[in-house]
């Protein structure tokens, strides 16, 4: 949570003992008190604790800690909740649509890391531009192995169509060049 610059020193609520962060977080994920009851709990639990009073939280410390807070748990329900529906949609479908969709979301956020990248007008490192090269080889490798496999699939079931085919028509007393019209025609094999 302290991702905020704060000169090189860390924040009063990183330094808290372990067991009190993890009680303010629970109290503030919980939503039941109002952060004056918060502040003032922590503060004794800090006194309790036997630290120094430059311990204690103030009240705009707290509040940017807990609105930090809510804006990681927001994104963090909204991507559940993008995440839930996409699933229920897809749910149902083949297993190479949900594979593309997921290539293609993948490669929507590659471009668009890129474009903030060169519009940032900082330069780029060396080292993120490898490794966004490096995210693209890896969906385009995915997506030509899934384009592969889906031809496979394709292949052995036009195959499998043609024997059954064949079976079929021979029984029916078709000919031989029926039997090769229909595999043809219909299902493109020669």
């Amino acid at each position: 949570m302290a991702d905020k610059k704060t000169r090189g020193r860390r924040s009063k609520i990183d330094l808290l003992p372990e067991e009190i962060k993890r009680e303010l977080n629970t109290m503030l994920r919980d939503g039941r008190l109002q952060q004056q009851e918060i502040l003032d709990l922590v503060n004794t639990q800090i006194k309790e604790a036997g630290l120094a009073d430059k311990a204690k939280l103030s009240r705009s410390g707290l509040n940017r800690y807990a609105s930090r807070m809510e804006e990681v748990g927001a994104k963090i329900r909204q991507a559940r909740e993008v995440a839930e529906v996409w699933t229920a949609k897809l749910g149902d479908q083949p297993t190479s649509e949900v594979g593309k969709l997921l290539q293609e979301v993948v490669r929507t956020m590659a471009f668009e890391t890129g474009m903030a990248m060169s519009e940032s007008g900082d330069p780029v490192e060396p080292k993120a531009l490898s490794q966004l090269a490096l995210a693209i080889q890896r969906v385009e490798q995915a997506a030509m192995a899934s384009h592969k496999r889906e031809k496979e699939i394709r292949t052995a079931f036009a195959e499998e169509a043609a024997n059954m085919v064949e079976e079929v028509a021979k029984s029916q007393g078709l000919t031989r060049d029926g039997v090769k019209a229909i595999k043809q025609q219909i299902l493109g094999i020669v």
